[in-house]
Parts: structure tokens; sequence; C-alpha cells
């Protein structure tokens, strides 16, 4: 990731002085070496990394990096050769794809449309590992995926790395010469993590695109008719408890079974892509992360995993999570059309779900609901750019089930007033028909002051949302101003609303400082607020936070924050003075070590039917070894306990173990084994696998999952300790074709 810590973008005009280079024409394509022996790269003109931007910028980069660009019809060539004073300090790990952000790396940010809207992400470490992602606006997707290819290797004098990028893997304009936004970028993890640039950065502009550099004169470049299929097939057996209750009842080995489907992606241009899936596989080869939810109310929230949905997944978000694709459970079949241009882009995605979950929001809490109803999703994206780093857009979505349905459209907004200035927001309206399945879900709760509760019962109605903020975003100073609002009955069955009858008025601001010491980088202090009511005008919370966070050498972080008002409504008691410290350290002083820590305490409410205050702490703890550049080590530990403020009883108190060990045999061949105990189900859950991957697409799994239930049964008949509840072995191969 490129300056994850980087401000919002702004839309400030490019500069004359801005960097440019012309890439070298070639005739042929050939096959990459991180030699460079090629004799192209021989004549390719220069450039150089000479600016830093992290921890501060107005200064030159520590080391130098020459960076050489080719082209061809087909391909887009980048040639790094970065020079170091100590090679053996490089850090550089075997790893799978995008998991070397902690290493040295070389870069680009791409943006072929020149709009300052959206660009792409490529890196690579200095044995060529891949990581890439997409940049739009302050957010980074680093799920995105893409096709390309590239090598690198140490040296005696620092590291050599090369990219091959497939002119068929980016949408760009149809263009008889093309003028791209390019920034070259080098990582250099050290006593701080340095981050240096080919065109200057200033940190007091905020738009990080508007800042690239030109790749100026390509000519009769090719993207047109490109057609992928993605089959696959799998296999799998799956054994389950014979009862649940009694650990000595063995399991019930189910038969082997298989399955088989895929998707088809057709590109008639380099702006147009039309995908379609069949039967799907969204098997669990990657495991959700346990969260503690003993004292939660809301649903949490789990990122997406499927790639048919991580693709493109950037056009169709908004402000407020009005699309969140895990609300498609089990599709049998789904279909996507994506359109950029220089001005606009549009997105559509259908799909069938065979099980189709509901999240019922609430005021004081939501419900998850899991179902066995089919469900048609649609879901229209369009947003239209009103200059740079500017857009107005629009957002619909539908859910019809049975006799049901939901549908949602909304209108988002972001523009740059004045330099440094903007005013974003969202509003949207919701109708929602409920199912008419008491026995599906029959919680009698109303939905506020109004006649309609939350019960599955075949009631109709609708809700607004509305969200708006004032922000300014510079080097040294910051604040924003903002105000949302969701109504009681606004609900959207396609999108992530786990809160609703509030109206929340919150404000922040920031103090940056750039003091340049070996032993401290940078820092920052800042103060936020937030009051909240309900939409009968009840008050319901409002709390101040305040935090103080400082870079140090040695890459370490460490963050101060506090609580001084924190006053809420829970349930309709008025809880008030639960005041809060939380630490915050990380650091990562060696290439084979990471360490990170949370600590918060204070008191909390016990969010129970009864609410009552409580006192407690949560800690949580990471550390990552790596022996060799093939071997890691992670061990995540997390612990939360609340008890009555007069110390009489224990609320809850449990733990969660997560051990992910990962042995990397070459780039492409991987053995990894996950377990995870969380001790307030008492279950411990093993995940073994070994898989081939010889690009983001084409892959092959074999592994298991497996279960294990504490039971402490006595007598003689009984048992202590685990037993298996649930097994399955699965081995999955999928390959891509393009042609």
């Amino acid at each position: 990731m490129f300056c994850t810590n980087f401000l919002p973008l702004k839309g400030q005009e490019k500069a004359d002085t801005l960097e440019q280079v012309s890439p070298y024409a070639i005739e042929e394509d050939f096959d990459i070496s991180a030699d460079l022996s090629h004799p192209a790269w021989q004549k390719a003109k220069p450039a150089y990394i000479k600016h830093q931007v992290q921890p501060n910028d107005n200064m030159p980069a520590l080391v130098e990096t020459e960076v050489k660009v080719l082209y061809s019809d087909q391909n887009i060539y980048i040639g790094f050769i970065s020079s170091d004073p100590s090679p053996k300090d490089i850090r550089a790990n075997i790893s799978d794809r995008d998991d070397s952000f902690q290493d040295d790396y070389v870069g680009i940010i791409l943006d072929p449309f020149n709009n300052n809207q959206q660009a792409y992400q490529l890196f690579i470490n200095p044995l060529g590992i891949q990581m890439d992602g997409m940049r739009t606006g302050n957010s980074e997707d680093m799920n995105f995926d893409m096709l390309w290819y590239s090598d690198g290797k140490i040296t005696d004098s620092g590291y050599q790395g090369v990219m091959k990028i497939p002119f068929k893997s980016l949408s760009f304009p149809d263009r008889d010469i093309h003028n791209w936004s390019i920034q070259f970028i080098r990582n250099y993890p050290r006593n701080s993590r340095y981050q240096f640039v080919w065109s200057e950065v200033d940190l007091d502009n905020s738009c990080l695109i508007c800042q690239n550099g030109q790749l100026t004169g390509m000519k009769n470049i090719e993207n047109f008719n490109t057609i992928e299929f993605l089959p696959y097939g799998m296999g799998f057996q799956s054994s389950t408890i014979n009862d649940a209750s009694d650990p000595n009842s063995g399991l019930d080995h189910g038969p082997i079974d298989g399955r088989i489907g895929g998707s088809i992606m057709y590109e008639p241009t380099s702006t147009t892509s039309l995908n379609a899936v069949v039967n799907p596989d969204f098997s669990q080869v990657e495991t959700d992360e346990a969260q503690i939810s003993a004292n939660e109310t809301f649903a949490l929230y789990y990122s997406e995993k499927r790639p048919f949905f991580m693709k493109g997944s950037d056009l169709f978000s908004t402000r407020e999570d009005l699309f969140y694709s895990r609300m498609i459970n089990r599709p049998l079949a789904a279909g996507k059309v994506t359109h950029q241009s220089q001005d606009y882009s549009i997105a559509f995605l259908t799909a069938y779900d065979r099980e189709a979950p509901f999240i019922i929001p609430g005021r004081y809490g939501s419900s998850l609901v899991q179902s066995d109803v089919g469900a048609y999703n649609n879901v229209l994206r369009g947003k239209y750019n009103v200059g740079s780093e500017s857009h107005v857009g629009g957002l619909l979505t539908t859910r019809n089930q049975q006799e049901g349905h939901n549908y949602v459209g909304s209108i988002d907004w972001n523009f740059l007033l004045t330099d440094n200035y903007y005013f974003s927001g969202q509003a949207a309206y919701a109708n929602t028909k409920e199912l008419d399945e008491p026995e599906l879900f029959d919680d009698p709760r109303t939905l506020g002051e109004s006649s309609y509760d939350a019960a599955f019962n075949g009631e109709q109605f609708g809700g607004i949302l509305l969200t708006s903020e004032f922000s300014r975003q510079a080097k040294h100073y910051n604040f924003s101003f903002g105000y949302t609002s969701y109504s009681p009955t606004f609900h959207t069955q396609s999108g992530f609303i786990n809160q609703v009858n509030q109206r929340r008025f919150d404000a922040s601001q920031s103090l940056s400082y750039y003091p340049g010491w070996d032993w401290l980088s940078d820092g920052s202090v800042s103060v936020s607020g937030t009051w909240r009511y309900d939409f009968s005008g009840q008050f319901q919370e409002r709390y101040i936070f305040t935090r103080w966070s400082n870079n140090f050498g040695g890459q370490t972080n460490l963050s101060l924050s506090f609580l001084p008002l924190n006053d809420e409504r829970f349930r309709g008691r008025l809880f008030t003075q639960m005041n809060r410290l939380m630490i915050d350290v990380s650091t990562n002083p060696l290439n084979e070590l990471s360490l990170s820590g949370h600590v918060d305490f204070g008191k909390y409410v016990n969010r129970q039917e009864n609410p009552t205050l409580g006192e407690g702490y949560n800690i949580s703890a990471d550390a990552t070894v790596k022996p060799t550049s093939r071997l890691e080590m992670s061990l995540s530990y997390s612990y939360s306990t609340l008890s009555a403020a007069n110390g009489e009883e224990e609320y809850f108190s449990g733990d969660i173990y997560r051990l992910n060990g990962n042995y990397n045999f070459s780039k492409k061949l991987f053995a990894r084994v996950i377990t995870q105990y969380n001790s307030f189900n008492e279950q411990l859950q093993i995940y073994p696998l070994v898989y081939y991957k010889a690009n983001p697409f084409t892959k092959f799994y074999i592994g298991m999952t497996d279960y294990l239930n504490h039971f402490d049964q006595p007598g003689p008949n009984g048992f202590r300790g685990f037993k298996e509840t649930d097994r399955q072995f699965f081995v999955k191969f999928q390959y891509l074709i393009r042609s």
C-alpha cells in the first residue's frame, strides 16, 4: 500500500512542472527477467525516483532508484534498478501475492484515464512477489487482483525488478495517442517507513493522483474483444456428529460429492466488461477471523472474499453501505456489466440467491436472520465525474423474494468547493414489503414511533437516509462537520445498515506535526465528538474522543486515546460518566519480527435485556515471526471481560486465539495451517491447506476444515474434552483461459 495515512485526494489541476517520461516502443514482446538484459532496456530513457513523501515531504530520497519504461502494442514493461548502501538490510520474503507490504518494494500508481478519479496500484518486492490494488479517492481496495507478470532479484548493490502488464488487463480510453498519469514509488523500510516518489508530492496538496507525472506518446496499443473463461471443479466430503449433545455418538460420514461451474467475461473494448457466472464456488478456502461478540447487539461486518464480487467492487461502492455483496449468500447464477469512460462509469449486477439472509436493524440492536428463501437481486450504480475529484452518483438496489421486496434508491455526491475543502453526502429512500412468515422471524419490537414492528408479518413501509459532511484536508490542520440520519423504517436488504432510528451530529479536528527526528518522525493530536438522538427527539448518546499518536524510530507507533465524555441511553436507561482509556502500540523493527497490541479499559454498558453499568477491559495482541524468508508464524489473541461496577458479578469473560502458520515452498506453492480457539463457544477450528497459485486466477487447493467442540459431561458414560463435531475435506481446481 502507498501512504495509507495519506489524506483524501483534492482536485487541484496538474502543474506544468510535473515529470514526464516517454516509453520506448518495441515491435516484439519478450519474456521478462530481473537482470534487465534485453537490448531494449538500454535504449529506454531513464527516470529517477528523487523525492521523499513519507514520513515527510520536501526531502530528497535517501537512495537512488532508476526506472525505465517500454511498450509494445500488447504490453507495457517497467524496470526498476534500486540501489542500496546496505543490501543485507533489504527486507524480502517469499510469500503469497499481496502479503509483502512490510518488505522493500517498488511500484506504480497508474491512471490511464488521466482524470484523477481512480488508479491501479501495482507493486513488487525485491523477489518479484506481486501486490496490487485499486485506489479510488482516499480508499484503497487491496482485494483487487489483476493478471500481470513480474520478476525480481537482490544484487550486490541493491535489487532489480521488472513488471510486464498486458493492456488486456487495463481499462483505458480509445485514443490515437495515449498520455497516462503515472507515479513511480519505492518503499524503503528501515528506522522509519520511508517512501520515495518520482514526481514530487506536496503533502499540503491532498490530491495524490493529481501529482502524478505523465507517461506520454504511446500509440497503437490494443485491448478489444478480450474473452476470459474461468471454469472450476471441486470435490468434497463432509462429516457431522450424529447427536450434537452426545460426544460419543460418532460422525455421520456423508458421501463424496462434487460441483462444477465457471465464469465467462467478454470485453468488447478496453472500457466495457460483461461477466456471467454459473454455480459459482464460494467454498470456505478463506476463513473469516473470529470476532468477540459477547456484548455486541448489532450484526458484525465481514469483508468480501469471493472473487466474482471482489472484481469491480469499487464501481458499486458509495458513502454508505447500501450494497453489501455478502447479502447475496448462495447464488445459483450471477451476471455483471461495467463500463468506464473519461467522464462517467456505470455498473449493473444481477444474481439469484438460494439462501437469502436478512439484517433487521433497530435503535439498540439488529437481528441477522438466515433463511432458505430464494431472492432475485439487482444493483445498478452510475457515477458522473464533475471535474477533478468531484462527482455525483446514483445507486438502485432491488431484491424480490416470494411476496416480499426491498427497493432502495439513492444519490451521492462529493464536491471540491475550493482548495482543501469538500462537501460530500448521500440521500436514499427505501421501500420494504416484508415476507409474511412470522415463523422465520417474530420479534415484536416496534420500528420507532411507527405502527410497524420488526416481525415478518407482511407489512409494507418506507424509510429515508440522509448523510452529509463538510471537511478540510491538508498537511497540518484538518476538520470535518457531519450530519447523518436513518429513519426507523429504513431497511436495506442488499446493504449493511445495522442501526437506524438515529439523527447524529459529528465533528472532528486534528493537528499534525513533522519534526523529522531519528527517534520521532511525525505525529498528530485529534479530537472528535458525536451527539445522537432518535427520531422522537430523545437523547441517545454523546461522547468526545481524544487521541495522541506518534511514529517513532524502529517503525514504532504509540497512540493514546481517552473518552473524557461518554454518556449513552440504552433500552430506556441513561448511563453517564463512562470514561475510558485506550492504548495502541505497533512495531516492526526487524524483517523477522512485528508486534502490535491494544488495550482499553473503563466503564461500559452491559448490553442485556435489562442493561447495567459495568467495568472491564479489552486486550488484543498480534505477533508475526519470520524465522526464514519462507516461513511465517502469526499469533493473535483477544480477551474481553466485563463485571458489575460493584464487583459482585462477572457478566462475561473470554478470549480468542488464532495461530496462522505459512510455509512458502516457492513463489507459487504454499502450505498453510490456521488454528483458532474461541472460549466463548468453546470451539476449536483447524484449517490446513496446500495450494498452488500460477496467477491470481489459476489455482489448485487441497485442504480441510475441522471443528472440535468442548464437552464437559460427568459420569461413567460422560466425556470431558474436545470432540470432533464437523469436518470437511475438499479439493478444488480453477484455470483461467484468456484470448
